[in-house]
């Protein structure tokens, strides 16, 4: 039975909803440990839930125009498709290092550190160990306009081949506001590399309902980071005018996607990193939006990350059964993966990923919901 860890009425609100954090079993893994899922609920009625296996989300149910509630995330429905079948990710913490490393390696203070190659002949997502896998303890606590699960774990040294000793904190804060804050924290006892994000795949018409693609994105930036055939960065920051890469104005995503535009044709698709525009470093700032207009909801991304790695779903081959126990196919969701850039420890010339003892890594992003 679900037990509630804070429950704070909100004055003013009405007395329909209260801001409350519970949570229940989600399952035991094959080693005989326990997965919870945690439910928040805001003053307003919106739901975020989340598991303490890899911090993964497995819902985000918010009003449509019409005020109805709809999860507008993709997931599984039972704790085997995260421990075993979460190929795709979704919902996951990732780390150490978000997004691919080419050809597993990169050096560090003259020595050279080697990762598992599992994405072709690259390291993707931290390797075959990484965050995504692993149980986060969690802690709630109220704040002031919303409720927070704070989660925590420390990635040993040499885990998937990376230095160091990391301990990382990730709160999840569900404001009142209807939006999901995402603070991450991290400190290493050794000179190491860290990118962390969240792989949170959205279908503002609501999970299951289809193809996503014909929803309208806005990305602000001016350029991208032009990849090879692996999909790993060519160094070139290539700016995105007169290119289907040019999303800064809102427009649907398949009004270009299958042009014949190499980048488009090499990928499967949109799954690129963009060099986002910042009024300083590390400021947060508007980064993306999405709008379903079905549905009338709206996405606001807004992150101090340099990056945004927009992701369509391309891989998406109708094998995989959803939380709503339909088959995802490909373009059914899109990620808006806040980062650095990916391979940036093997590019000096890309914002630095560097974490040094004595050093705090920090991180924000905020997914901001509302309708038309």
């Amino acid at each position: 039975m679900a037990g509630i860890a804070v429950l704070a009425a909100i004055a003013g609100v009405g007395t329909a909803h209260a801001d409350s954090v519970t949570h229940d079993s989600f399952g035991t893994l094959a080693n005989g440990q326990s997965v919870e899922q945690y439910t928040l609920t805001n003053a307003h009625g919106m739901v975020v839930k989340f598991i303490t296996l890899g911090g993964c989300i497995t819902a985000i149910d918010v009003p449509d125009r019409d005020n109805k509630l709809g999860n507008v995330v993709l997931g599984f429905k039972d704790l085997n498709g995260y421990a075993v079948k979460n190929s795709t990710y979704f919902g996951a913490i990732v780390g150490r290092y978000a997004n691919r490393i080419a050809k597993g390696a990169f050096t560090l203070n003259g020595k050279t550190y080697h990762l598992p190659i599992n994405n072709g002949v690259n390291s993707l997502h931290g390797g075959t160990t990484g965050f995504n896998l692993q149980l986060w303890k969690v802690a709630t606590k109220t704040v002031n306009d919303g409720v927070a699960a704070v989660l925590t774990y420390t990635s040993p040294d040499g885990q998937d081949g990376y230095p160091g000793t990391m301990k990382v904190t990730v709160t999840y804060t569900l404001e009142d506001s209807n939006a999901l804050r995402i603070d991450y924290e991290a400190t290493t006892d050794k000179p190491t590399v860290i990118n962390l994000t969240s792989h949170d795949y959205f279908n503002l018409d609501g999970n299951g309902s289809g193809s996503a693609l014909g929803q309208l994105v806005q990305i602000n930036a001016d350029s991208y980071t032009p990849t090879d055939a692996t999909q790993i960065p060519t160094g070139e920051i290539a700016p995105v005018a007169g290119t289907p890469m040019d999303f800064r104005t809102l427009r649907p995503i398949d009004s270009q996607i299958y042009t014949d535009f190499q980048q488009l044709i090499m990928a499967h698709g949109y799954d690129h990193n963009w060099v986002l525009n910042k009024p300083q470093p590390d400021a947060l700032s508007f980064a993306a939006e999405a709008y379903a207009p079905k549905t009338g909801r709206i996405m606001k991304v807004y992150t101090t990350e340099p990056g945004v790695q927009f992701y369509t779903g391309n891989y998406l081959d109708g094998t995989t059964v959803g939380s709503d126990d339909k088959l995802y196919r490909q373009g059914e969701g899109y990620t808006f993966e806040t980062q650095h850039y990916p391979d940036s420890p093997n590019e000096p010339k890309f914002p630095s990923t560097v974490l040094n003892p004595g050093q705090t890594f920090k991180s924000t992003t905020v997914f901001k919901f509302s309708t038309d």
